[in-house]
């Protein structure tokens, strides 16, 4: 069973890592210029985190309810049951991951802002270089030891961005000038940068936790995370006046007011 849910996680990712750039660039080009609307539907398919919660709640509740194992020697129908919480994260820990949740906020808007003014292809290898900024972090939170594997990797995607650097205008999108084009580089490294520094953070709050490390933690960690990244985007959208914008800008897309809302909620699964 752990096997079957690691291997669902690993084809989620893949599909959203793949599939959510383009979704988010299909915004943009056709007609979207709203970048805290399109950083915060990052994380707003975070209520989706309570199916997998709520069943391993029930899953948990069952086990805690078990019976005991019958002996030889004594015969007993009681079961034993334990006071089991509905959330197991406790206060340090919830602090911990609504300030990490504010990062990733920080985060999905400085990569929102950089994929509105780069090509997709661009974008996606700058971002593949976070695999450099996380290794170097990681080094310095986690102690996690560079192998040959990973200073290749580093290095590769290093040249690969001083590449896209040196051809700002070979790959421009139409209607970006230089100036903004730059901008967009330099947020979608910063982006790079700093989701590469959450990583190895997330890691080091899972060694300096004092719970047990429990799916259930894990998940509670991550739908808190998301929550607040949300909250971070949403205060940045009402001081942008985007949800007064959302309607007009829905009635202008390109490809029509339906697939416009059906962009957004693609974004945000």
């Amino acid at each position: 069973m752990k096997k079957f849910l690691l291997i669902v996680n690993c084809l989620i990712l893949a599909l959203g890592n793949t599939g959510g750039p383009l979704m988010m660039r299909l915004y943009f080009i056709h007609g979207g210029k709203r970048v805290w609307l399109s950083a915060g539907l990052e994380t707003a398919g975070f209520p989706l985190m309570l199916f997998p919660l709520i069943f391993s709640y029930i899953k948990r509740r069952r086990i805690n309810h078990r019976p005991p194992p019958s002996t030889t020697t004594v015969i007993t129908t009681e079961t034993t049951t334990t006071k089991l919480n509905i959330i197991s994260m406790k206060l340090p820990l919830f602090f911990a991951a609504a300030f990490i949740g504010i990062l990733t906020g920080l985060d999905d808007y400085l990569y929102a802002f950089g994929v509105a003014r780069l090509p997709i292809s661009t974008s996606a290898l700058i971002i593949a270089s976070q695999l450099g900024f996380t290794a170097i972090f990681a080094f310095i939170l986690v102690k996690q030891k560079f192998t040959a594997f990973t200073v290749n990797a580093v290095f590769l995607l290093t040249i690969g961005a001083g590449v896209l650097a040196m051809h700002t205008s070979s790959d421009r999108p139409a209607g970006v000038s230089v100036r903004q084009y730059v901008i967009g580089f330099l947020t979608t490294v910063a982006a790079s940068a700093l989701y590469g520094f959450v990583l190895p953070l997330i890691e080091l709050v899972y060694k300096k936790t004092k719970q047990p490390l429990t799916y259930s933690l894990v998940m509670e960690i991550q739908f808190v995370m998301c929550l607040f990244a949300t909250l971070f985007c949403v205060v940045g959208m009402i001081v942008n006046n985007d949800f007064k914008v959302i309607p007009r800008e829905a009635s202008n897309f390109d490809l029509g007011e339906t697939t416009y809302y059906v962009v957004l909620v693609m974004n945000a699964i």
